[in-house]
């Protein structure tokens, strides 16, 4: 886990800080199978994992626990007032941002969706206006669908969700209802986590760039071997958050320390886009609670591999196969399957046509200076 945890770009949304192309064909699941590093980071994770539930079984993971709950019971009484703090201010920043629905990698001339943004964020502070801050929420997300692919949205909307629900909750008089409201979190983050996984495994090329550009990133290990391990890094640990408490609590310190250490080589954009997360990060560590889904088939060390298999399984499949259904079947290039394209050749104009040459190429025949056909716009523009 200590060696996940350096793998910051595991946690620096691409999305943000490359180009690239959401409909490109994916690399094909059969690749990262044949990986012999994604499986050693798989192997590595599962020790880990066993080692921690083995040790939670026992008095010491008793005691580990009951001094976890000493230090984050203080942070624990006020953690609805925490979370309602960091979602308010989060909106707030996108408003300062301006011109993005959401997310860093969302943009849009619209201005009504900077107030709209603004206003989530002053309803966050009473719970009578929290029902309407999720539902703004919510209104983002479909209006977004407007200017993006659904596959594309597919990032966010586990989070946007969690999001959503929590408010919802939070602002419920009704305790059976109200007591899921961090559960509901929990389990938006950590879909969220390991779905946006899966680009490290299917689109190892847009975060090629990334790495090229900041090497003290890999801590020297070749980007080959350093970005598959880290799509891995990242599933796994999104996983953990769904396990039994301590593997989860431990799961979310590793994640934090990830995210906060992404902010230094990725600046505020990584900040504010991730705050959310962060957030939530925070109050599954935090949690005091023994609550959990599924207890007896969580509590046996055998089912560890078997629920992190079937979580890949399920994810993947969803994954490539969402995506050959809204995309598929994919175009060949003529030039042959190693200039096969992921990326615009323009930063400014992620969402442009393929380009064969990738980043940086010039425009080919029949495209003006934008990357669009003269005779027909491709793609889209946000």
């Amino acid at each position: 886990m200590l060696i996940f945890s350096a793998m910051v770009p595991a946690h620096a949304h691409v999305k943000w800080f490359a180009p690239y192309i959401v409909e490109a064909e994916p690399s094909s699941i059969v690749n990262t199978l044949a990986n012999v590093w994604f499986w050693l980071a798989i192997l590595m994770v599962l020790v880990f994992f066993v080692a921690t539930r083995a040790t939670e079984k026992t008095s010491v993971g008793d005691a580990i626990l009951d001094a976890m709950d000493a230090v984050s019971d203080p942070l624990w009484r006020r953690i609805d007032d925490v979370v309602r703090a960091i979602i308010g201010g989060f909106f707030v920043a996108i408003f300062a941002i301006g011109g993005i629905y959401l997310t860093p990698d969302l943009a849009t001339p619209a201005e009504w969706v900077s107030w709209l943004q603004l206003l989530i964020a002053f309803g966050v502070l009473s719970k009578r206006t929290m029902p309407f801050s999720a539902a703004g929420i919510i209104l983002l997300w479909v209006m977004a669908l407007r200017d993006y692919d659904f596959f594309h949205l597919l990032d966010y909307v586990a989070l946007g969700l969690a999001a959503a629900g929590y408010l919802l909750l939070a602002s419920s008089n009704n305790p059976k209802w109200r007591k899921y409201r961090f559960e509901v979190l929990r389990w938006g983050v950590a879909i969220a986590l390991m779905w946006s996984s899966l680009e490290k495994l299917a689109y190892a090329d847009w975060f090629a760039p990334v790495v090229e550009e900041r090497p003290f990133l890999t801590f020297g290990i070749p980007k080959e071997i350093f970005i598959p391990m880290a799509g891995v890094a990242e599933f796994t640990m999104g996983f953990g958050l769904l396990w039994t408490p301590l593997v989860k609590r431990l799961s979310a310190i590793a994640l934090f320390i990830i995210f906060n250490a992404a902010v230094f080589p990725f600046g505020r954009i990584d900040f504010i886009g991730h705050a959310l997360i962060m957030a939530v990060i925070v109050v599954i560590a935090a949690d005091t609670r023994r609550v959990d889904l599924l207890p007896q088939f969580k509590a046996s060390l055998a089912n560890i591999p078997a629920g992190l298999v079937a979580a890949f399984l399920v994810f993947a499949t969803a994954y490539w196969g969402l995506h050959a259904t809204f995309y598929g079947p994919y175009e060949t290039l003529e030039s042959g399957p190693k200039d096969r394209s992921t990326h615009s050749y323009n930063p400014e104009h992620p969402h442009g046509p393929r380009a064969k040459g990738g980043i940086g190429a010039p425009p080919t025949a029949g495209e003006d200076s934008s990357g669009v056909s003269v005779d027909k716009e491709e793609g889209h523009s946000p």
